[in-house]
């Protein structure tokens, strides 16, 4: 089967964040039995050798500049338009920040030709180059790594908006567009349950599947022993506003505590383009920002507790699943666990749950305090993913959506 893969993002190599994970793994999975044709954009930073590497694990690669950002630093005037724009076509100004005239020709030409059976939207923002007739000739998926509406709900509720009087105005905007954009698809996939239900309430007719992401269990091995001691670790790109709100929101209200009963505890923040603020953390006792590392699973091995005090973001976290993978003992919020069963009535317990700083607090305690807990997360977590979170797993799920009922609809 010939499968057109749409991403804005560039997925390669797979370490850069969720949004490459996710894409380059399922995208390996579907070229072992299907022609791939990838359009994506490429970034100052990413490197010819990069180039080469994904361009061997399709079939034809179609590389694109990607326009200049004006969002950030647009003036007054321009952000007006741009919200104007916004109320009058109905589509973001962060999806519009990344459209590309010169792709959507492309595609536009290659479907018109039928030269793919399918095409995918690796995250929702590239749902704006599939067109509405375009499901009449070919199945049409999008693959939504969190919901838009979701995600700017939650950060309104939990307070970490960056301009809570924009998100307020856009909130029903947003709602209006995924309602819209989902409408163009053959079928939706989500990773989890919970953006399931809520594309469903007001998309009542899409056919929508549950494809969590997955581990490389090979770039993440159980880890041998357990090293003991204080030592916490924080994985993931820090120039993300949910991981920045994360670690920001630990080191300030919850680590300084934990320090007064274990004074030697450390916290590694490991992931690339760390922020301004998440630079300035480095300024407080036991925090090392490491910025882009070769291996993150290094450091989960060495830590102790590995934390994931997310208070925004929808989707299930790669952060999680890497550190279970690893055999890391784990303390994450509702959040960093969305998703997962991890301590249900009747099942094994996997990862301890917290939300508030004292709950923080107790539950790393515990970890410090008790190598038995740790041993049984660590095995417990492992044997989680082992059996339900690969990429072959999800990669298989993937396949069958997209080679499923290929009929026109």
């Amino acid at each position: 089967m010939n499968i057109l893969m749409l991403s804005s993002t560039f997925p390669y190599p797979p370490t850069r964040g969720g949004t490459q994970v996710r894409t380059f793994n399922l995208l390996k999975y579907l070229s072992q039995h299907h022609a791939i044709t990838l359009v994506t954009q490429r970034d100052r930073d990413v490197t010819e050798a990069e180039i080469l590497g994904l361009r061997d694990c399709v079939e034809h690669l179609a590389i694109f500049e990607r326009p200049p950002d004006v969002g950030a630093t647009a003036g007054i005037l321009n952000k007006i338009q741009r919200f104007s724009t916004f109320v009058q076509q109905g589509t973001p100004p962060s999806v519009l920040n990344r459209y590309s005239v010169e792709i959507q020709e492309w595609v536009d030409s290659f479907v018109q030709a039928r030269k793919c059976d399918v095409i995918t939207c690796e995250h929702s923002v590239n749902e704006i180059y599939v067109r509405s007739h375009f499901r009449k000739q070919l199945k049409t998926v999008v693959n939504i790594h969190s919901s838009v509406y979701g995600t700017c709900r939650n950060q309104l509720a939990t307070g970490v908006s960056e301009n809570t009087l924009r998100d307020k105005i856009n909130l029903p905007l947003l709602r209006r567009y995924e309602q819209s954009y989902c409408s163009k698809f053959s079928e939706i996939v989500v990773t989890t349950e919970e953006d399931k239900i809520q594309l469903q309430a007001f998309n009542s007719n899409s056919k929508i599947t549950v494809i969590p992401n997955g581990v490389d269990l090979v770039s993440f091995p159980n880890r041998t022993a357990d090293p003991a001691g204080h030592r916490l670790v924080f994985i993931g790109a820090m120039d993300n506003l949910a991981n920045i709100d994360a670690v920001c929101f630990f080191s300030k209200k919850i680590l300084p505590e934990i320090q007064k009963i274990y004074p030697d505890t450390t916290f590694d923040i490991v992931g690339s383009r760390p922020a301004p603020e998440v630079l300035a953390l480095q300024n407080q006792p036991g925090i090392n920002v490491t910025g882009k590392v070769p291996s993150m699973v290094e450091y989960l091995h060495k830590a102790t507790v590995c934390v994931v005090p997310m208070r925004t973001g929808f989707g299930i976290k790669n952060k999680t699943l890497e550190a279970m993978a690893a055999g890391i003992p784990i303390v994450a919020s509702d959040r960093g666990l969305e998703g997962l069963t991890v301590d249900s009535a009747g099942t094994s317990l996997k990862a301890l749950r917290a939300n508030e700083p004292a709950e923080y607090i107790t539950a790393i305690s515990r970890l410090f305090d008790n190598p038995q807990l740790r041993l049984e997360l660590s095995r417990n977590g492992r044997q989680l993913v082992e059996t339900e979170f690969t990429w072959n797993i999800a990669g298989k799920r993937y396949e069958q959506v997209c080679i499923g009922d290929n009929g026109k609809s």
